[in-house]
C-alpha cells in the first residue's frame, strides 16, 4: 500500500475511479478485508497533537522585558541597602504586571483542537462487503466510505459513485454553495474548489449520497493542510507592543547610562557610595514609568468594554490597540459583507420586472399583490422545491440547498405556501447533466425549474435578453414553465416539450446595506478594503461593485496558503492588516493577521479561536465601529504616557542634577514611588476612559512606521520636564524650613503640576477650554481623591514617618498652585503657537 503523501502526489482528482482504486489496493464494491495493518503503519484518523510553553515558561517570559530588568535590578540594590519598602514596592508593580500578561498568555491556541474536534466523527465504512458504522479515527487509506445526506465527509475521499450529491464546502473554500459531485476526473491542476469528484474531511453533505475510496486522513488531509499552517504560522507583535519594545529598549540605555554616570560622578567628587547607588537607583526608579503596563493594560480593558457593546468580542487585548492602527482590511465575502443567504430580488413575468424585497432567509418583506402571472411563476418556485425554512433560535435557517430555500421564502412573502401547491404525484429530479426539475401534480399539471438555456429548450423561447442583464448584475437566474403531461403517460423529458415560459426568478446573496456604509466610512477614514474570498471571480466582482471596491482589491478563488501570503504580502509592504473570515481556510490569515477578525454567528470554530476579535453579529459594520474605538483607544494610550513621561524624566533629571551639583536629594527614591503610582492610578488613568473626539474617523491612520513619540511631542515631552525640574529644584533650595519640609514641598509641586498637565492632555492639539468635564466626570473625581491622598501624605504622622516628609504651611501651598498654574499656561500656549 503506498503512503497518503504518494497518492496525494498523483493527484486523485486527476485519475479515473479504477486507477485510484488499483492504487489503494482496495475494491469498489466490497472495499478493505481487513485494516489493521495499515491503521498500524499509517496511524489513527485525526490530527496531530501540538505541545505548547509550560505554565512556568509563560511565566518567566513576563519578566523578559529591559525596563523589567531594570526594575528588578533596582529592588535588589535597594534590598541589599536595607530600603526594604522601595524594593517591596518595586517588586510589587513587577509582579502584578507579570501576572496580569500571564493570564492573557494562558490563552492557548485553541483553534488547533478546534480542527481536532471538527474531524472527529463516525462514519459508515464497507469492509470485505460488509457495512458498518465506525469512529472516523478508525478509517485508514482505501476504505470505502458510504455518504449520505447530513453526513459529515470523515477523509478525503475520491468519489466512486454519487447520487444527486452536495457537498457544503464554504468552510474549506470558501464557496457559498454546496458543491454538485460526480466520480468524472479532472485535470491535475483543478483549483481545490473545482475538483468535482473529491469530497474533503470536515466538509457536510447537503443532499444526496455516494461512495468514496479513502485517499487521504490525519495530517495528509486537506484540513490536515490547514492544521499545519496554522501551527507554523506565527502571530505578529501589534504595533503598540512593537513601539513600546522600541521605547523600552531606548529608554533602558539611557536610564543605565545616566546611573552609571551619577555613581561615577558622585564617588568623583568624594560621596559615599553607597550613597551614590541610592542616588542611582533613586534615578533609574524616577525615570522608569512603573504605572505604564497598568495604563495600557486598564485603557485596553476598557476599549473591550466599548467593543463589546458594539459587538466586537475581543479575545486578545493588544488586538484593542491595532484595530486603531489598521491600514488595510482584507475582508471575506460572503457572511461578512453579504447575508449568506441566498435571496430572490426580483422576479420576471408576463414582461415585467418585481422587486422582492428583504434580506436572508426571512419570510418576513414586503411583496406587492401578486398578478396571476407572478403568482405561477412563484408557484413553480415552490413546488419544484425540496428545501425549506425554519426558525431557530430566533434566526431563520435554510434547510436543504440554499437555491431552493430562496424560491420557498419569495413564495412565502406573497402569501404562498406548500398548502397552495396541487398535490404532488411524479417527478424528474434535477441532476447535474438535466440541469433541470419537473414536478408532475395531480390534474397533470408539471412545473419545471432550471437553467434558462435548458428551459428554453422545451418552451422555444430564444429570447434572453432579461436573463442575460440579471446575470450580468451577479445574479443567479432560473427559468420556470409550465406543461400539461396526463398522469397516464410516463414523465419523460420528450414529453414537455411545448411548455410555456411562466418567467424568471433572480437572486444572490446580497450585500448588507449596512456593510456598504461602513466600508464607505473605512475608506474615508484612509483605510484600504480588500475582498479575499473563495468564491468565483464575477460573483467576487458584482459583489464588490455595491462597495465600490476597485477590481484590483479583489482577490478571488484564493486558497488557504494564498490567503496566507497575501497577508503576508501586506505587511512587508509596511500595512497593519486586519483578517476577517469565517471558514477553516481562513484561520491560517487570522493567526498571521495583526488582528484576525472571526464571524461568530457563522464563524467554524476553528476560526473564531485563531482570531483576536468575534463580531457577534457577522457584520463589517461592527468592524467600523471597532476601528473607531480602537483608534479612541490608541489616542487615550498616547495622552497617559505623554502626560506620564515628563514627571519621570524630570524626577531623573531632578536626582542627576543633584548629583552634579554635589546637593542632598530634592526627592527620595520611596517618594518618586509613592509620586508615580498614586497619580498613576487617581490621575492618569482618567484618561483611559475619556471619550473619543469627533474627527477620529476623519483622519487618516498614523503610519505604522511612525515612532509612539513624535518630534512635535517630544519637544513637549522636554518642555514640561523643564518647568518640573526647575520649578520643583526652585521649590527645594528656597525652603527655609527643615529638609523634610522641603522635599515634601518639591513632591506636592510635582503633583499639583501633574494635575494641572492633565487637562492639557485630555486633547493633544486642541486648546482645553473648548471641552467641557461633562465628558469625563471621573477626571475630576480622581482629582479629589490625588488632592486628598497628598494632604495625607503631608500631614498625617504615620505617612510622614514612612515617607521621610512633614507639614507645610499656606505659603508653601500658594507657591506650589502657582508652578501649577505655570505649567498649565505654558502648555496651552504652545499648543496655540504650534496650532498657528
Amino acid at each position: 500500500m503506498p503512503s497518503a503523501t504518494a497518492e496525494r502526489e498523483v493527484t486523485p482528482h486527476g485519475m479515473p475511479v479504477h486507477e485510484v482504486v488499483l492504487l489503494a489496493e482496495t475494491d469498489a464494491d466490497t472495499g478493505l478485508p481487513v485494516a489493521g495493518e495499515r491503521l498500524a503503519s499509517l496511524g489513527p484518523n485525526k490530527l496531530p497533537e501540538r505541545r505548547g510553553p509550560g505554565r512556568l515558561r509563560r511565566m518567566l517570559a513576563q519578566f523578559h522585558n529591559p525596563l523589567i530588568y531594570v526594575l528588578l535590578g533596582a529592588a535588589a540594590l535597594t534590598a541589599a541597602l536595607g530600603e526594604t519598602v522601595d524594593a517591596s514596592v518595586v517588586l510589587g508593580v513587577v509582579l502584578v504586571n507579570a501576572i496580569v500578561g500571564y493570564l492573557q498568555e494562558v490563552r492557548a491556541e485553541r483553534a488547533l483542537d478546534a480542527l481536532e474536534a471538527m474531524v472527529r466523527t463516525e462514519a459508515t465504512v464497507i469492509r470485505d462487503g460488509t457495512a458498518a458504522r465506525i469512529t472516523s479515527d478508525e478509517l485508514v487509506p482505501g476504505d470505502l466510505v458510504v455518504l449520505e445526506e447530513g453526513d459529515q465527509v470523515p477523509a478525503d475521499l475520491r468519489l466512486a459513485r454519487t447520487r444527486e450529491l452536495r457537498v457544503d464546502e464554504s468552510a474549506l473554500t470558501g464557496e457559498s454553495q454546496p458543491a454538485h459531485k460526480d466520480p468524472l476526473p479532472v485535470p491535475h491542476d483543478t483549483a481545490l474548489a473545482d475538483r468535482t469528484n473529491m469530497a474533503y474531511s470536515g466538509t457536510l453533505v447537503t443532499t444526496g449520497g455516494g461512495r468514496g475510496v479513502v485517499v487521504a486522513t490525519g495530517a495528509d488531509t486537506e484540513i490536515g493542510h490547514v492544521h499545519r499552517l496554522v501551527g507554523t504560522t506565527t502571530t505578529v507583535q501589534t504595533p503598540l507592543t512593537r513601539k513600546l519594545a522600541r521605547f523600552s529598549k531606548l529608554l533602558t540605555v539611557v536610564i543605565l547610562g545616566l546611573a552609571v554616570v551619577s555613581v561615577v560622578i558622585g564617588v568623583l567628587r568624594g560621596e559615599p557610595f553607597a550613597e551614590m547607588v541610592t542616588a542611582a537607583v533613586a534615578l533609574a526608579v524616577g525615570a522608569i514609568p512603573e504605572g505604564l503596563p497598568a495604563a495600557v493594560t486598564v485603557t485596553l480593558a476598557i476599549g473591550v468594554a466599548r467593543m463589546a457593546r458594539r459587538n466586537a468580542v475581543i479575545r486578545r487585548l493588544p488586538a484593542v490597540e491595532t484595530l486603531g492602527s489598521t491600514t488595510v482590511i482584507c475582508t471575506d465575502k460572503t457572511g461578512t459583507l453579504t447575508a449568506n443567504a441566498m435571496t430572490v430580488r426580483q422576479v420576471v413575468a408576463d414582461g415585467q420586472r418585481w422587486e422582492v424585497d428583504g434580506i436572508g432567509y426571512s419570510p418576513l418583506g414586503e411583496f406587492p399583490p401578486p398578478t396571476p402571472a407572478v403568482r405561477e411563476v412563484l408557484l413553480a418556485g415552490l413546488a419544484c422545491n425540496d428545501a425549506h425554512v425554519v426558525l431557530q433560535d430566533d434566526q431563520w435557517t435554510a434547510v436543504g440547498d440554499p437555491t431552493e430555500a430562496a424560491l420557498v421564502v419569495s413564495a412565502r412573502k406573497a402569501g404562498l405556501t406548500p398548502d397552495d401547491v396541487p398535490e404532488q404525484v411524479d417527478e424528474l429530479p434535477f441532476t447535474s447533466q438535466r440541469r433541470f426539475m419537473a414536478t408532475r401534480h395531480a390534474g397533470g399539471v408539471v412545473y419545471l425549474k432550471g437553467a434558462v438555456e435548458r428551459i428554453a429548450e422545451f418552451t422555444g423561447s430564444n429570447d434572453h435578453t432579461e436573463a442575460d442583464q440579471l446575470a450580468h448584475q451577479g445574479m443567479r437566474v432560473l427559468a420556470f414553465a409550465q406543461a400539461n403531461v396526463p398522469e397516464n403517460t410516463p414523465l419523460t423529458e420528450d414529453a414537455l416539450h411545448g411548455a410555456v415560459l411562466l418567467g424568471l426568478q433572480a437572486m444572490h446573496d446580497p450585500p448588507r446595506p449596512e456593510a456598504i456604509e461602513a466600508v464607505r466610512a473605512c475608506q474615508d477614514a484612509g483605510i484600504e478594503v480588500r475582498m479575499i474570498t473563495g468564491d468565483h471571480l464575477g460573483t467576487a466582482r458584482a459583489i464588490a461593485a455595491h462597495f465600490s471596491l476597485a477590481d484590483d482589491a479583489v482577490h478571488a478563488r484564493v486558497s488557504p496558503e494564498e490567503k496566507l501570503k497575501l497577508v503576508k504580502q501586506i505587511q512587508a509592504d509596511g500595512h497593519v492588516v486586519a483578517m476577517t473570515g469565517d471558514g477553516v481556510n481562513d484561520a491560517p490569515a487570522l493567526r498571521r493577521a495583526d488582528i484576525g477578525v472571526a464571524m461568530g454567528r457563522g464563524g467554524t470554530e476553528v476560526a473564531k479561536q485563531a482570531a483576536d476579535m468575534v463580531l457577534t453579529d457577522d457584520n463589517f459594520s461592527s468592524i467600523r465601529a471597532a476601528v473607531e474605538e480602537g483608534r479612541a483607544v490608541f489616542d487615550n494610550l498616547r495622552k497617559f504616557i505623554i502626560w506620564t513621561l515628563p514627571t519621570n524624566m524630570a524626577e531623573g533629571l531632578v536626582i542627576l542634577t543633584a548629583i552634579l551639583l554635589g546637593t542632598a536629594l530634592p526627592i527620595l527614591p520611596v517618594q518618586i514611588l509613592w509620586i508615580n503610582m498614586t497619580t498613576a492610578v487617581a490621575l492618569g488613568l482618567t484618561l483611559a476612559v475619556e471619550p473619543r473626539e469627533p474627527d477620529v474617523m476623519r483622519r487618516p491612520p498614523l503610519p505604522p512606521s511612525l515612532p509612539l513619540l513624535t518630534g512635535a511631542l517630544m519637544q513637549r515631552i522636554l518642555l514640561v520636564s523643564a518647568v518640573l525640574l526647575a520649578g520643583s529644584f526652585a521649590a527645594f533650595h528656597l525652603h527655609d524650613g527643615t529638609l523634610d519640609q522641603a522635599r515634601t514641598v518639591a513632591v506636592n509641586v510635582f503633583v499639583a503640576a501633574q494635575i494641572a498637565y492633565l487637562f492639557n492632555c485630555r486633547s493633544l492639539r486642541n486648546l482645553r477650554p473648548h471641552v467641557g468635564f461633562r465628558r469625563n466626570p471621573w477626571l475630576l473625581v480622581g482629582v479629589a481623591v490625588t488632592i486628598v491622598l497628598q494632604l495625607l501624605f503631608t500631614y498625617l504622622p504615620a505617612m510622614n514617618a514612612l515617607f521621610d516628609t512633614a507639614p507645610i504651611g499656606w505659603r508653601d501651598w500658594a507657591v506650589v498652585v502657582a508652578l501649577a498654574v505655570v505649567a498649565y499656561v505654558v502648555v496651552e500656549v504652545e499648543k496655540w503657537v504650534r496650532r498657528k
